[in-house]
């Protein structure tokens, strides 16, 4: 009770004004508005727990503010239940606050509850979710930070409402954190889902990091040492050092992947460097080569070909005379932050400052940029129109269900994003160098597709890395993929047999199907 008072005291609109980069006085009066309309319109609101409901409200505005965001996004957390739970008409928080935080504020708002029910109503409440985002990632941060103060309190929901909420964080939510680069996130919501979903392999994974941690801690340590020694003496200077733990989640699915084998899992501790420039990185990798050897493979380079979430970091693992194999990870301290935060640790980059110094300018770089049309122009206004230039994977993302024409699609529809934009993913290339990522098991049926349906429907062959190869190809991390196409080439019914994602299945369906009525319609005439 006297955490809860504490917490209480300290909750105020100061607190997370104090969060924001450099607020404008219009910045304070938006969220002091804010703080003061949602207390409010929730004061007779409790939670399952039996506290206030605007300590929820309140836990997913900090959450925003923490990481930067900016103060229209932090005043929408504040508000983003004030239409659904009390009854707040559109037309006052317009009026109150602008049409910016209302497109925030509705985009995160479920449906009512009499054109939908049940799990239809619940999955078109995701699909307006993702058309929300489509026009602006806002609206999905908010939805982010809503989703981990709600799981972290789901001990106080009733049993069955608890898994279902828990199995769609684990399996929507914390990969659409990964999918924006938010690394710290997606580990919280996982590890916070994954004791309600899988509870007997949750207390296996605890065990398991128990036993290692008692004689890996030391081992680590004793490593550290030795290569913070090496590195001064090599000249790298105002480098720190930190550990890594992995996740309980992330550790259940690799062991998964790997036959349950504990031997063959390098990374359940990694030692991180955070040095000051690319250059660096580079230089700190050949210090501990030279103290250690790499073992072979498992040297991977995200500097110089990043993850398509915007990962950056180089990792190496080396057989280490005290503990083993360890894996070492070297990064700048922007890329550090670009690791815990994704997304969120660009939107509030302002023109003058430019969007990053990434050293390059590749399209697939900033890819970032394109989430929010007007972000470089400076404060985004509301989306009048999806921006023609959103990722394809948003867009698809929010497409998805327009495009399956077959009666059980919404039994579908969880599955098939699912599976097409949450699996664990691979990333290949194109010729030109830009980057695909698929789920694993795809093949350049698949690629084409991803590309376009155009290209996915004349497909007449492929190569990967330059070798011609049969359309069920799977398809590895690090290809280069070119597809060949004709114009009187058209899709097989053979590829439904092999395709893994459920967009080229559907658009081969949709063209099969186009094909068939085109021949009927010709016949007759």
């Amino acid at each position: 009770m006297a955490q809860k008072q504490k917490n209480e005291e300290k909750e105020s609109p100061e607190e997370l004004i104090s969060y924001l980069s450099d607020p404008s006085e219009a910045d304070k009066k938006l969220i002091k508005d804010a703080y003061a309309f949602a207390q409010e319109a929730h004061k007779e609101h409790k939670r399952n727990s039996g506290e206030p409901y605007f300590v929820h409200l309140y836990a997913t505005a900090k959450g925003l503010a923490e990481i930067d965001m900016d103060a229209t996004t932090v005043a929408a957390g504040l508000l983003h239940d004030s239409i659904e739970d009390v009854g707040v008409t559109e037309e006052t928080i317009e009026k109150k606050f602008g049409n910016e935080v209302l497109f925030l504020v509705k985009g995160t708002t479920k449906l009512g509850k009499l054109k939908y029910r049940g799990a239809e109503r619940h999955i078109e409440s995701l699909r307006r979710l993702f058309v929300a985002t489509s026009k602006d990632i806002r609206v999905l941060m908010i939805k982010l930070m809503d989703r981990r103060h709600n799981i972290s309190t789901l001990q106080y929901v009733p049993e069955q409402k608890r898994e279902r909420i828990a199995s769609e964080t684990l399996s929507i939510y914390a990969p659409l954190a990964d999918r924006l680069g938010m690394g710290r996130l997606k580990r919280e919501l996982e590890d916070a889902s994954f004791k309600y979903v899988l509870p007997e392999e949750y207390e296996k994974m605890q065990k398991i990091m128990k036993e290692n941690q008692q004689t890996r801690q030391p081992q680590l340590e004793e490593v550290m040492k030795t290569l913070k020694r090496n590195l001064a003496e090599h000249g790298v200077k105002g480098f720190r050092t930190e550990s890594r733990i992995k996740g309980l989640y992330s550790l259940y699915k690799k062991l998964e992947r790997k036959g349950g084998d504990m031997d063959k899992i390098y990374d359940l501790y990694a030692i991180r460097i955070i040095v000051g420039s690319v250059e660096d990185c580079y230089r700190s990798l050949g210090v501990a080569h030279t103290l250690w050897h790499p073992l072979p493979g498992k040297i991977k380079d995200y500097i110089a070909f990043e993850k398509p979430n915007g990962y950056r970091s180089i990792h190496t693992t080396v057989m280490t005379n005290v503990a083993g194999p360890v894996e070492i990870q070297f990064r700048t301290e922007q890329m550090h932050r670009e690791a815990q935060y994704g997304i969120a640790s660009h939107l509030s980059y302002k023109e003058t400052e430019g969007p990053l110094d990434r050293g390059d300018k590749k399209k697939n770089n900033l890819w970032y940029h394109q989430l929010i049309p007007s972000l470089l122009k400076g404060s985004p206004s509301v989306p009048k129109k999806k921006a023609a230039n959103v990722p394809k994977w948003v867009d698809d993302l929010a497409t998805a269900h327009n495009m399956d024409k077959s009666p059980n699609k919404h039994e579908k529809y969880l599955q098939d994003i699912s599976d097409d934009f949450f699996s664990y993913r691979i990333f290949v290339f194109t010729p030109k160098g830009d980057v695909v990522d698929l789920p694993l098991n795809s093949t350049p049926i698949d690629f084409a597709y991803a590309i376009h349906s155009e290209i996915g429907d004349h497909t007449s062959g492929a190569k990967i890395n330059g070798k011609l190869v049969s359309l069920d190809t799977t398809l590895a991390n690090g290809d280069i993929v070119q597809i060949e196409t004709k114009k009187n080439s058209k899709p097989s019914r053979k590829w439904l047999k092999f395709v893994r994602t459920s967009i080229a299945r559907r658009h081969i369906n949709n063209t099969l199907s186009r094909i068939r009525k085109n021949d009927t319609s010709e016949s007759k005439s």
